[in-house]
This record gives C-alpha cells, sequence and structure tokens, in this order.
C-alpha cells in the first residue's frame, strides 16, 4: 500500500501467507552531560535532605541528650527514677498520657496546675475510670478542646475493662480511644523505654530546620518522611529522654520567630543554619514552610443569663420584692435569696460537646436588642415554658454587653443579656417540660455556679452579669442625698 512502511510476506508450513508488519520501536532521547550531572545532583540533594549519616546521628543524639540532662525544665510528669516496679511504671505512663493529651494546643506554665490537680484528684488508671464526664470536664474546664478530656476518661475506661494492663507497645496504644501516632510514641519510649519517634509541631520545626526541608509540613507525604528522619534519630538506649530533648529543644531554643541559634546543641549539623550564613537572604525561619491559615467563620450568638427569683421570706417573715433585689443579689441589707440559674447542656457530638452554658441562640449574623430579645423569647418559650405573659413575670432585663470569643476555626460574637424572671405559682409547670424536654438543662444557685467547671466563654458571661450586679448594688446603697437629680435619671434610663 502506497505510504505504508514496507511489509513483509513470509509463508508458513501449511502454505498460509502471513504478512509480517515492522515492530515500532520507541526511541529514548539521550540526556546531555548537563541534564545527567543535574539528575544526578537532585537524587544526591534528596537522600542528603532526607536522611542522617550514621556519624551525624550519632553525633546529634549525644549533644541533645547532653544538653538535655542539663537544661531541662522540672516539670512534675517528668521522673528521674529508671527502675521501678510494674505498679510505678504503669502510674508513670498514667502521668504521661495525661500530661502529653493536656499539653497539646496549650502551653507549658497552664498545664502545671492543671496536671497537678488532676493527678491529685484521680492519682491512678482505675480512679479516673471511675469518674463521671461531668467531673472531668469540670477538672478540664478552661484548657479548652474538650473532647480530649472524653477521650482519656474513655481511654481509661477501656483499658481497665479489657483486664490486661497498661498497653506498653506504640500497636497496641494506638488500639485505644484517643490514642493517635505521637501520643502512642510518647507513651511508648517515655515510659516502657521503646525505640519509637514523636513528631509534633517542634520536632517537625526542628528536623526541617535540621536538614532545610522546606516543603509543606501539613501534607501526607512530606509528613512521612519527617516521621522516618525522626526514627532515625532515636537514640536506642534513652529513646524517652531524647524525644523529649528534641520536644525542648523545639519549644525552648529552636522556637517558630526567635531561634537561639546561638545556644543550640545541634547549630553545627543545622542545615538551614548554614544556608544561612552564605545567603543572609534566607532565614532559619523560612523552615519549614509557613501553612496557609484558613480563614476564621464568622458566627454570632445571643446569650441570655436567666436567673429565677427565689420567693424566699425573711427572717421575719415578709416577702421580698423582686425588684427590689434588684436581678438576685446575693446579700442586700443583710438579707438572704436563693435564687437560680437555667443551664443547658450542650450536644454530646459537635463544638463543646456534653458542656453546661446559659441559653443561647445562633443568629444569623448582625442583631439590635429587639431581634435578639424576640429570638431569646421563643427559644425559653418553647423549650422552657418560660412565658413571660402566662407563666412568669420580668422582674428585671437588661443588656450586658458583647465580647468576641475565638475558637480554633470561628471567630463567634457573643451579645449578653441577663433575664431575671419571678415564676407564677411557684414553677410546678416547670416539671412537666423538664420530662417532655429535647435537650438536657437544669437550675443551679449561684454558689454552684461558681464552683463548676465552665468553659472560658461562659465564665465571662457570667463574670459580666456580676459586674453588672455590683455596680447596680453600690448605685442601690449610695445615699440618696449624694445622688443628683442627673444621675437617677441615667440610672433610671439603664433599667430598660
Amino acid at each position: 500500500m502506497e505510504g505504508n512502511k514496507k511489509q513483509k510476506q513470509k509463508k508458513t508450513n501449511n502454505g498460509k501467507v502471513v504478512v509480517e508488519r515492522p515492530r515500532r520501536s520507541v526511541r529514548l532521547q539521550a540526556k546531555t552531560p548537563t541534564q545527567k550531572q543535574k539528575s544526578k545532583e537532585e537524587d544526591i540533594e534528596d537522600i542528603v535532605k532526607w536522611g542522617f549519616s550514621g556519624d551525624e546521628t550519632q553525633k546529634i543524639r549525644e549533644s541533645l541528650l547532653e544538653w538535655y540532662d542539663h537544661n531541662k525544665r522540672d516539670l512534675p510528669w517528668r521522673y528521674t527514677n529508671t527502675a521501678e516496679s510494674e505498679e510505678e511504671e504503669t502510674k508513670r505512663a498514667y502521668g504521661v498520657w495525661v500530661s502529653e493529651v493536656m499539653l497539646q494546643q496549650t502551653r507549658v506554665q497552664t498545664v502545671i496546675q492543671y496536671y497537678n490537680r488532676w493527678m491529685e484528684k484521680w492519682p491512678t488508671l482505675q480512679h479516673l475510670s471511675l469518674a463521671s464526664l461531668e467531673e472531668v470536664n469540670e477538672m478540664w474546664a478552661g484548657l479548652g478542646y474538650y473532647r480530649r478530656a472524653r477521650f482519656l476518661l474513655e481511654g481509661a475506661r477501656m483499658i481497665v475493662a479489657k483486664g490486661s494492663g497498661f498497653p506498653k507497645t506504640v500497636s497496641a496504644l494506638q488500639k485505644i480511644q484517643g490514642i493517635g501516632d505521637y501520643t502512642a510514641g510518647a507513651i511508648a519510649s517515655i515510659a516502657f523505654k521503646e525505640v519509637v519517634p514523636v513528631v509534633d509541631g517542634n520536632v517537625i520545626r526542628v528536623i526541617a530546620r535540621l536538614r532545610a526541608i522546606s516543603a509543606n509540613p501539613k501534607e501526607s507525604v512530606t509528613v512521612k518522611k519527617l516521621w522516618k528522619l525522626a526514627a532515625q534519630l532515636v537514640d536506642p538506649i534513652r529513646p524517652g529522654d531524647f524525644n523529649q530533648a528534641l520536644m525542648e529543644l523545639g519549644a525552648t531554643v529552636c522556637t517558630s520567630l526567635n531561634p537561639s541559634c546561638s545556644s543550640c546543641p545541634a547549630s553545627g549539623h543545622c542545615c538551614a543554619l548554614s544556608i544561612f550564613r552564605h545567603d543572609s537572604l534566607v532565614l532559619v525561619t523560612d523552615f519549614p514552610l509557613k501553612g496557609v491559615r484558613v480563614k476564621q467563620r464568622q458566627d454570632f450568638s445571643a446569650v441570655c443569663v436567666v436567673e429565677l427569683l427565689g420567693g424566699q421570706r425573711t427572717s421575719e417573715g415578709s416577702q421580698i420584692d423582686s425588684r427590689e433585689v434588684l436581678g438576685g443579689l446575693e446579700k442586700i441589707e443583710g438579707r438572704q435569696t436563693n435564687n437560680r440559674f437555667l443551664l443547658v447542656k450542650r450536644p454530646d457530638d459537635g463544638l463543646l460537646a456534653g458542656l453546661w452554658e446559659f441559653p443561647s441562640v445562633l443568629l444569623d449574623g448582625e442583631a439590635d436588642l429587639t431581634t435578639r430579645r424576640e429570638v431569646i423569647d421563643h427559644f425559653l418559650k418553647n423549650n422552657f415554658g418560660l412565658d413571660t405573659k402566662q407563666t412568669c413575670d420580668i422582674a428585671f432585663r437588661k443588656n450586658v454587653g458583647e465580647f468576641v470569643h475565638i475558637f480554633s476555626h470561628i471567630r463567634l460574637k457573643i451579645y449578653v443579656e441577663l433575664l431575671v424572671l419571678d415564676l407564677k405559682g411557684g414553677g410546678n409547670h416547670l416539671s412537666g417540660i423538664q420530662d417532655k424536654a429535647t435537650m438536657t438543662w437544669k437550675y443551679v444557685d449561684g454558689k454552684a455556679l461558681s464552683s463548676m467547671g465552665l468553659t472560658s466563654s461562659v465564665r465571662k458571661v457570667y463574670t459580666m452579669v456580676q459586674k453588672l450586679k455590683q455596680e447596680k448594688l453600690s448605685f442601690s446603697l449610695t445615699p440618696s442625698k449624694k445622688r443628683s437629680r442627673t444621675t437617677r435619671k441615667k440610672n433610671n434610663k439603664s433599667l430598660n
């Protein structure tokens, strides 16, 4: 056929003619000497970047352990004794577990007091397994990320229920609720001397600078390589101490913004520092690559501190006037009140799961006071039967203020209002509503509320309300002669 390549005809043994077509061949273009050299340099660079030589590894181990022995911080979860019974070993593992979970997203100085209080209340795993989630949340209040506390409790219960003792290896620890790669590595190496790596934010920073790795540390491929590098460095004799030394170095010397390279025991092996010395435009802090921060979602919430007047009598037997109490002050002119606050339990899943808060409603956006009150009144009526026209009277209502609370992914603007209600008929209708409620709620007095483990945002709301009450009380106790007409008018307006 014209235009085609030549074809060969061949007869087979049976006389048939077979047409043989020429085989297609793919010709690989030969690399030029320059390309070969470049490829070879890239391969060598990759090997050097993602690996430590034997001599380098040994020197880094020695220098870090020596530095750690002389400079480690005195922290309550660090133990110095080496010969331990199985019971002591288990207690140490439990302490390491609690401390590592607390230290996630929390500063060391903040954790110390929480750790000491926790270990005093639940000194062993068995003690913790008998605690309730509410008790654990109260002890955890202020540390944030409350799911960590729940996982600690669930993990403790799981270990005790199995009855086979505290898991001693990474593979066994990872089967426990809430224990991931990092926590498993920390417990196994520090408490049980398993030669395994630990990689957290501090370790990532140190290793990335040691090897001048500019790759995104949040990408899964990079993370796997960093774990391999950390595994190369772990000291086989003192794995727990070495892992703590690496983390300590990142926390105190090789910091994110202001590393102290002159006092770093590993500075002689730091590629990032070496690059900086040859090119001042490339900073040590350029490693690792800074991730792009996810933009926080903007939410709005109306929070109403609902206080129910006790309606109790004085020692003389006369009824206390609710408006005279000015929003349930604890004491006024020597008389006691037993007012109660309404608290609502958040759902068991999602943000701040299972924690107590004042009644709150998410808003579609910025909202004026009238709109917020309409939303709150509807919420209180539907869920708690608190209807100002039928079941209660408003004794005092005041817009307290607003503030912004920051979560990792949410910027929440909170509008705060105080609403003091005087129940009709002693509030007997509430018990029936409680039985039919789709959410869990309760009333607590001021003393119980003050001792509860509330989240920082709920505590802030309560503090704002208490401050308002103190201001009103101070004004009400000021002699009338010292009040000007202007001051009285101003105060009357503020009660609306």
